[in-house]
């Protein structure tokens, strides 16, 4: 279990979680060969987008560093065993809380509501105090998050590259976060609209990425989908193309589907009848399109499979089972594709055929 440090020296720099307590990490040191390598994870858990939801957030872990954990279990990519976590394991490993619940990329203080969101103040006072404690002469850095986080990895992937050694490897894991702009059942932006409101509400506009902002609004620019072709530093995208969340949440979430008729299958894929199955393939189709222009990159890598699942890269049984149960694509896992493409031992551009056809999946409904 690796224990919490608060960073209270962030409070002077208004990095504060959105109830003003501190913010906080964990960190667990590196040993050996992987002394001077360091894997960054960015926490997730979602967002809010308006006063009730957000309030709501400040009793709870994803709002104030009081409730934290002060002790958590590292597993899959950030775990310290060799046979779970083969290429990373001797790495220094951290975990950045996330308490701002805007991607880290926020930076208001709401005084109506008397919230902070100041996410992208977190993510520099983090960065800025963990160059300070040795990784400023780091030789390998992998940035990577899950969910909200997978987001951030993303959006601060160039940002990290600016802030470390030339010499040093710098490349960027978003897994789960590729968050798309879609249509739901009910024919609206469910996500879209959702994301306008936190996009607003946290003033996160001046974080986005030029290369983006200088042609899209800000609400386009916190899609990964118009975001990924701009980006200089390697990025690896591992998502499942029946993303739960994203069905749950963005494809049919209560309010676009008031009959119900959805209830059963997003809960439950056995469920879904013939034309449900039909609108979640072309899904798939949308995930697929997005990554077109990113897959032609050489450095960039690709593990989209046909699962029905949400983030797979932080608990072992996904990264990295035992006997080869983690899901694979082209006889590879999850972990050693990650690897391979990281350390180039090989180019990594794999996408699955469409549902059901893998029968490696680790399927979470």
């Amino acid at each position: 279990m690796v224990p919490i440090t608060i960073l209270n020296s962030a409070i002077d720099k208004g990095a504060v979680c959105m109830d003003g307590t501190p913010p906080a990490y964990h960190l667990d040191p590196g040993s050996g060969a992987g002394n001077r390598s360091w894997v960054i994870n960015l926490e997730g858990g979602g967002w809010c987008n308006n006063a009730r939801t957000c309030r709501f957030r400040t009793g709870g872990r994803h709002g104030s560093s009081d409730y934290m954990e002060r002790r958590i279990a590292f597993t899959g990519i950030m775990s310290a065993t060799p046979a779970d976590n083969p290429d990373f394991h001797s790495w220094n490993r951290v975990k950045i809380r996330y308490c701002d619940s805007g991607s880290f990329v926020g930076d208001v203080f709401d005084k109506e509501l008397g919230l902070q969101f100041r996410g992208q103040r977190i993510w520099e006072a983090a960065i800025q105090h963990l160059l300070d404690v040795g990784m400023a002469s780091a030789e390998q850095v992998l940035l990577t998050g899950c969910s909200a986080g997978g987001l951030a990895a993303i959006l601060h992937c160039d940002q990290l590259r600016t802030l470390l050694p030339a010499a040093a490897t710098v490349k960027c894991l978003s897994d789960g976060g590729l968050f798309l702009d879609a249509v739901d059942v009910a024919g609206w932006r469910s996500l879209r609209s959702y994301y306008g409101d936190v996009v607003a509400m946290q003033a996160v506009a001046p974080n986005l990425p030029k290369t983006c902002t200088d042609h899209l609004d800000a609400t386009s620019c916190f899609f990964p989908q118009n975001i990924i072709d701009g980006i200089k530093t390697p990025i690896f995208l591992l998502n499942a193309a029946y993303d739960v969340w994203q069905i749950e949440q963005s494809l049919a979430p209560n309010a676009a589907d008031p009959s119900g008729a959805w209830r059963a299958c997003k809960f439950n894929r056995a469920a879904c009848n013939a034309s449900q199955m039909q609108f979640l393939q072309g899904f798939r189709e949308q995930m697929v399109a997005a990554v077109r222009v990113f897959s032609e990159s050489r450095s960039n890598g690709l593990f989209i499979n046909s699962c029905f699942a949400h983030c797979q890269s932080e608990l072992t049984a996904t990264w990295n089972g035992a006997a080869g149960g983690s899901p694979a694509l082209q006889n590879k896992g999850i972990a050693k594709s990650v690897g391979d493409w990281y350390f180039g031992r090989a180019e990594v551009k794999a996408i699955d055929c469409h549902y059901p056809c893998d029968k490696t999946c680790h399927h979470i409904i």
